[in-house]
Order: C-alpha cells, then sequence, then structure tokens
C-alpha cells in the first residue's frame, strides 16, 4: 500500500513540474512577443539583417524590389509578418 502511494505521489510531482515547465514557456515567450512589439523597423532591420551580412542602403532598391527581398529574407531571419512589415515600412520610408 505504501509503494503504491509513493508512486502516486511521484506521478503528482511529475505532473506539477510540467506544468511549471509549460507555463514558464508560455510566459517567456508572450514577453519575447511584447518586446519585439515594440521595436521598430529601423532596429529590427539592424537586429536581423545586419547580423549576418552587410545590407545595402534602404536607396539601393525600389520598393517593390524591398517587398521582394523581405519576404525572402523574413523565413532566413525567422521573422513574425509584424517584424517583417515594420521593416519594410521603415526600407520604403529610407529609400
Amino acid at each position: 500500500m505504501k509503494n503504491i502511494q509513493i508512486k502516486e505521489l511521484q506521478l503528482w510531482a511529475m505532473v506539477a513540474a510540467l506544468i511549471l515547465f509549460l507555463s514558464t514557456v508560455v510566459i517567456s515567450c508572450s514577453s519575447t512577443s511584447q518586446i519585439s512589439a515594440a521595436k521598430g523597423g529601423a532596429q529590427l532591420w539592424g537586429e536581423n539583417c545586419l547580423r549576418c551580412h552587410n545590407a545595402p542602403s534602404p536607396e539601393t532598391f525600389s520598393d517593390t524590389e524591398w517587398d521582394v527581398a523581405v519576404m525572402h529574407m523574413r523565413i532566413r531571419a525567422n521573422l513574425t509578418d509584424e517584424e517583417a512589415d515594420k521593416v519594410v515600412d521603415w526600407l520604403k520610408t529610407a529609400n
């Protein structure tokens, strides 16, 4: 009987640990999204585009060309749609 109670307690402890872990992950993702939402296009450009290569000046391409470039690089830089929109909007206003 005691052996069953110990196993039950172990199971409940594992469930509690899993719930704690998952809630920590959800909170972490939420705060990361909030931080990203507060960033502007220029900051996102600097943090994501310039870390891998020398990005061209905003004047280098037309609005249409920037749309295509950002659409392609959004996937490679792992940007959200909102972040990519901010970057492309900034590039269009800067060119």
